[in-house]
């Protein structure tokens, strides 16, 4: 019988909601070994791999030094920083440690700024490692499914990505109330929080056109909101009657002017507003126009209850199972194309 491979060396960079479901994953997957743990909490220094997930010891104390995760020679690093420090992106590649990031700065290298794509490129070849940006969106909703719906197009009219997320139970009314704008007059709504989507999943949706051979010209991006029809009691607080109870942003990529690809995140807060948006349950609608034209609806069947706890996973399980994927590839800025299909290893 062949000896099987030895498990891949993994380091988990931060441990957020995204990073600690993540490292949970390493540390249960088969085919990988959890080397190390990169935190940025003092607090979280010193503290045992298992402990930060909540799940049995494993003897990998956690870190806030990138020296100690270069010292142990990892085969790869899932990396979910807050922000990205292109300098610790680059000492990892240039050190021989492949990265998967849920960061989006990597999903369209055509689209990066030429000195940093340039930087990121000398280090994948310096060390003979790869980079590449997934998760569930951007990622698999805007690259890796419309990708295989359209397989059964020979002509594509457009492709519409419809994101819902009901958020009436996310008990966090800074979130909600202070960052995101609910429970605010109208009238505050600030257009820029449009263009950040855009940029945020601009770089995806142009790395799915240039897939289908259809590059973008452009993309465009505009916001709009809904109203509460009455006062609504939701777990982080009160929706007062006439303010903004849900909100849509349409994030259009266009080639020769034309709208191609179309993604609409709509998150809500109760679906009593004065907006007649169709609103669903939490997930994804995929509407394809073309020669074989159709509509596939992907709810997430968590109770709203339950969404806290599951939501992680939607994005950190695509990473950590792309991890063998991407240590196979060649070096380089890889992406959702130049992978192989990403496969679960379930045993």
């Amino acid at each position: 019988m062949p000896e099987r491979a030895r498990p891949v060396r993994v380091v988990q960079w931060a441990t957020g909601n995204i990073g600690t479901k993540s490292l949970r994953g390493v540390i249960e997957h088969p085919g990988l070994e959890l080397v190390g743990v990169r935190v940025y909490d003092d607090a979280k220094a010193g503290v045992d791999a298992g402990d930060l997930c909540g799940i049995a010891p494993t003897g990998v104390a956690a870190t806030t030094s990138i020296d100690d995760v270069l010292a142990l020679d990892p085969d790869c690093v899932l990396y979910m920083a807050r922000a990205c420090d292109l300098d610790d992106v680059c000492r990892l590649l240039a050190s021989g440690a492949n990265v998967v990031t849920t960061r989006g700065e990597f999903h369209h290298p055509a689209g990066m700024d030429p000195g940093e794509r340039a930087r990121v490129e000398a280090a994948c070849a310096e060390g003979a490692t790869s980079i590449h940006s997934t998760g569930s969106s951007p990622g698999f909703v805007t690259e890796a499914l419309p990708i295989v719906l359209t397989s059964i197009q020979r002509r594509l009219d457009s492709i519409t990505i419809d994101e819902f997320a009901d958020l009436s139970q996310r008990d966090s009314p800074d979130l909600l109330f202070t960052i995101m704008g609910f429970g605010a007059a109208p009238s505050t709504y600030d257009e820029r929080r449009a263009g950040y989507l855009a940029e945020a999943f601009g770089p995806s949706l142009r790395a799915l056109g240039a897939a289908l051979s259809l590059p973008l010209d452009a993309v465009e991006a505009s916001g709009e909101v809904a109203v509460a029809t009455r006062d609504v009691e939701i777990a982080a607080g009160t929706l007062a009657k006439g303010t903004v109870a849900a909100q849509r942003t349409t994030i259009t990529g266009l080639r020769d002017g034309v709208p191609i690809v179309r993604l609409r995140p709509t998150w809500y807060c109760t679906t009593e507003v004065d907006a007649d948006w169709s609103l669903r349950p939490t997930g994804w609608r995929v509407t394809v126009e073309g020669d074989a034209p159709f509509e596939v609806d992907l709810r997430f069947t968590a109770s709203v209850e339950e969404m806290a706890e599951t939501t992680p996973g939607y994005t950190a399980n695509r990473a950590v199972n792309a991890v063998t994927a991407v240590c196979a590839a060649a070096p380089g800025i890889r992406t959702t194309v130049d992978l192989p299909q990403i496969v679960s290893d379930l045993r």
